[in-house]
């Protein structure tokens, strides 16, 4: 189950036509309360396509009615013409469902710098709230309709013991990078809570989840996690309890994202500690995980020490050189400023790999999940326009 799995949710994905294969392309997710408190996180980058300027707007007052997803398109760099087409399809679906345009967002994903089909968008919306249901398979065809070179529908859900349970589903496969992960993610709780801590909950659990994946360094102008609560449980949780389960969840999709990223042969987890700081670990961690040397000797199986001291020796942290160890695979082949044993000891074939950096200068630590640099990547992204 997804994000129909907490009660007060309905969802619905089609094919709208906007994509020319026919496949599904338009989602639509409703909460139906009682309560419709919302919040949301979004790229960090300054050329923000129109959705997300849409959905930050409408944002400020922490309430939802409804999100509107499409692939295909990502309605990105089309100028106020774009923007205007944002407003339309809130419009639409504010329309059918008897509600207000500044209670739906959108979200689009997809090729950047075209306009949206709205020939086709708009019907679209009424065909999906005609199907709009709360079944696990409404759940899968919504996750399943925001996809673009994914492989497969990312889900996730888990339910507390005292009656409330939190659901979503993201999509992602390319151009992942810190600050916020390139995707989208919807997630629905049936819990009890106000739009300032769902805020602030959702602000904890992408910090340590989406904001530590990173596939390519690209930094989408996409880039949405959004969560709806509807109240439906008629259970208060904890700020704590609820936070700690929305981690989880939120975990959950990231490690879904990292497992089908483009191309991807290996997942490379790269986890820095003994760091003064966790603004220092995270640093030293994305650009190891962003480092094409790095990235195709994993996809080599080849644990090549040298180019992740020579990664990390880049990054604006602290560092002495002669504490720094490297370990691969739980084998540490970098320590005191010199080979420790022969790397050929440190096995890589298996499809999960571990690094480990020790700079063995304070507490703080912090795991960046990454990719390989395969050929397939390469030969994905250079046809991606066509």
């Amino acid at each position: 189950m997804s994000v129909t799995g907490p009660a007060g949710f309905r969802a619905a994905g089609v094919a709208a036509g906007i994509k020319a294969a026919g496949a599904r392309d338009l989602a639509l997710v409703v909460n139906d309360g009682p309560q419709q408190s919302a919040a949301g996180v979004f790229t960090t980058n300054k050329v923000k396509a129109a959705p997300v300027l849409w959905s930050q707007q409408v944002l400020q007052e922490r309430k939802l009615r409804a999100i509107v997803l499409n692939s295909g398109c990502a309605n990105a760099c089309t100028g106020p013409g774009g923007f205007q087409d944002t407003h339309a399809t809130a419009e639409k679906v504010a329309d059918v469902l008897g509600a207000g345009a500044i209670e739906v967002a959108v979200c689009s994903t997809g090729l950047i710098g075209e306009r949206l089909p709205m020939d086709a968008l708009l019907p679209g919306v009424d065909t999906a709230a005609k199907a709009l249901d709360a079944g696990e398979q409404s759940g899968l065809d919504a996750a399943t309709a925001v996809l673009t070179t994914d492989s497969k529908a990312k889900q996730a859900h888990r339910a507390h013991e005292n009656g409330w349970s939190i659901g979503g589903f993201a999509k992602g496969a390319g151009m992942l990078a810190p600050n916020m992960a390139t995707m989208l993610s919807v997630i629905t709780t049936d819990v009890m809570i106000s739009g300032a801590d769902l805020d602030e909950a959702l602000r904890a659990a992408t910090r340590v989840t989406f904001d530590r994946l990173d596939v390519d360094g690209g930094t989408s102008t996409n880039d949405t996690v959004l969560v709806m609560a509807s109240g439906a449980s008629g259970v208060e949780a904890s700020q704590e309890e609820f936070t700690a389960l929305l981690t989880t969840v939120c975990q959950d999709l990231v490690r879904q994202l990292q497992d089908d990223a483009e191309g991807a042969t290996k997942t490379i987890d790269i986890t820095v500690r003994g760091a003064v700081s966790e603004a220092d670990a995270v640093t030293i961690g994305r650009i190891v995980a962003e480092d094409n040397l790095v990235k195709t000797a994993m996809f080599g199986s080849d644990p090549n020490w040298g180019r992740v001291a020579m990664a990390l020796g880049r990054a604006q942290a602290e560092i002495d050189v002669d504490k720094v160890e490297i370990a691969t695979n739980g084998v540490t082949l970098y320590a005191d400023g010199a080979t420790a044993r022969d790397r050929s000891e440190a096995d890589l074939s298996g499809r999960q790999i571990e690094i480990v950096i020790d700079l063995h200068l304070g507490e703080h630590a912090a795991t960046i999940l990454s990719t390989d640099l395969s050929h397939d990547y390469v030969e994905e992204n250079s046809a991606y326009s066509s």
